[in-house]
């Protein structure tokens, strides 16, 4: 039996983000209001580096893992905003945290994220030299 998984707009994403960060809801049921799912990645980025400055690595590679779900399923525009906002926030992540956490977050964070990371890291230095 081959089940079809449901598309992820960004409404049914913003559901999902709302139980995946339950210190964020209010925050996110806000921006949702506003129809700002740009708005509300960015809030999930921003509590994500409080953890990793924290050194709470594991409960942030958990949460990479659970925006992979949305992302795999995720419309084009949801896909579009986890890659230019979400995972690009992996090099901050990268700044912010220790070596030896960025190298555990990197390790366990999902192919498809690490795929884009690196093609984001090369394009970065083709067109700006980083």
């Amino acid at each position: 039996m081959n089940v079809q998984m449901q598309t992820i707009n960004h409404k049914i994403a913003t559901e999902y983000l709302k139980f995946f960060y339950a210190p964020l809801r209010t925050e996110i049921i806000q921006l949702s209001i506003q129809d700002n799912f740009a708005g509300i990645i960015q809030s999930t980025i921003n509590y994500l580096r409080g953890l990793i400055q924290e050194s709470k690595v594991n409960i942030v590679a958990h949460h990479i893992k659970l925006m992979e779900m949305i992302y795999k399923s995720g419309d084009t525009y949801v896909k579009d905003i986890i890659e230019n906002l979400f995972v690009r926030s992996f090099e901050s992540f990268k700044k912010r945290a220790k070596i030896s956490h960025w190298k555990l977050l990197y390790q366990y964070m999902p192919v498809t994220f690490q795929m884009i990371y690196d093609d984001q890291q090369k394009q970065d230095k083709i067109f700006f030299g980083k």
